[in-house]
């Protein structure tokens, strides 16, 4: 072997183990020009809670829906049968409840009235009863009980005689008070099933909540769908959200609410976008160990709202923010 030779070999076991170094800690000492990122959306599943023949659909896939805008419709008539019946259960409780209030009627009364007619005759032959045996008692002919027992008796018609009076006159008030209170409870009771009937019917043609475009359509008119099973799916302006991941030594310089600007393939310049939640939690690639040099694969994922619609899964590339000094 030559000097040159000798020499050779420790110079390229030097020159691949600054190669090494070079590749290991250079990310450390460089920032990104720019960051990674890509369109997120974020879907609405709307359904019926009933289930039935899908009707109607007045958007296709790919279509803009205004907010407020009818989406499909559902065969309504069960849920309509169920309100209408609703409905009579209320009128029904209602009318009961009205003639809680107006107290008996003439025929009740004049029932009520023969009873304190008989009440009283009963009253008026106790009390001459009471009378004569007071006389043949001071005539010495009846006896002390006797005499007790007729006043028992006199006093017992008398009361029967009141009671019968307070519960005409009751009744001629209209005053039931718990026929009254439970006809009320009954007439709230059938609100709530109606409210709770309507409610059913108007979900069978939902509304769109706010601006957005149709993603996807899975059932169509004529197609029997399942309760609670997933018509079409919307995806709203304010739901399509920019994605990006920070590096730990900038993480610092981004909160909810400053603005980061973005480009992507075919848009315009000077795109921009709101920054609304910042990742709690640090996304560590392998092996999980906390040294100087593992540090720079730690970053935080970061969703911003842009300014213009976009379409997810499209890529892009953030300019990244400086922290403050």
């Amino acid at each position: 072997m030559t000097g040159h030779t000798r020499l050779l070999a420790p110079l390229l076991i030097l020159v691949a183990a600054a190669l090494v170094v070079a590749v290991v800690l250079a990310p450390g000492f460089r920032h990104a020009s720019t960051l990674s990122g890509y369109i997120e959306g974020e879907p609405l599943y709307y359904a019926a809670p009933v289930a039935g023949t899908v009707k109607a659909l007045f958007f296709d896939r790919g279509a803009e829906a205004p907010a407020g805008a009818t989406l499909f419709e559902v065969d309504p008539e069960q849920p309509r049968s169920q309100r209408d019946q609703a409905l009579a259960d209320l009128r029904a409780a209602q009318a009961q409840a009205q003639d809680a209030r107006k107290g008996q009627r003439p025929v009740e009364l004049a029932v009520l009235n023969a009873n304190i007619a008989n009440a009283e005759a009963q009253a008026r032959n106790a009390n001459v009863a009471l009378a004569r045996t007071q006389e043949l008692l001071r005539a010495g002919v009846n006896s002390q009980a006797q005499l007790d027992a007729a006043r028992a008796a006199a006093g017992s018609a008398n009361a029967e005689v009141a009671a019968a009076r307070r519960q005409r006159d009751a009744a001629a008030l209209g005053s039931r008070a718990d026929e009254i209170r439970a006809a009320d409870a009954r007439v709230a009771q059938a609100k709530a099933a109606l409210a709770g009937a309507q409610a059913k019917l108007s979900d069978v043609a939902p509304k769109a909540l706010s601006a957005a475009r149709v993603e996807d359509v899975f059932f169509h008119p004529g197609e029997w769908v399942a309760a609670n099973q997933p018509i079409l799916s919307l995806l709203p302006n304010d739901r399509v959200r920019l994605r990006f991941f920070v590096p730990e030594r900038s993480f610092a310089a981004y909160g909810v609410g400053k603005a980061v600007r973005f480009s992507c393939d075919g848009c315009r310049k000077g795109l921009t976008a709101r920054i609304t939640f910042i990742s709690p939690r640090a996304e560590f690639t392998p092996p999980v160990i906390y040294s100087r040099e593992s540090r720079d694969r730690l970053v935080y994922m970061v969703e911003a709202l842009p300014t213009v619609r976009l379409n997810p899964g499209q890529p892009v590339d953030v300019e990244p923010l400086e922290p403050a000094s």
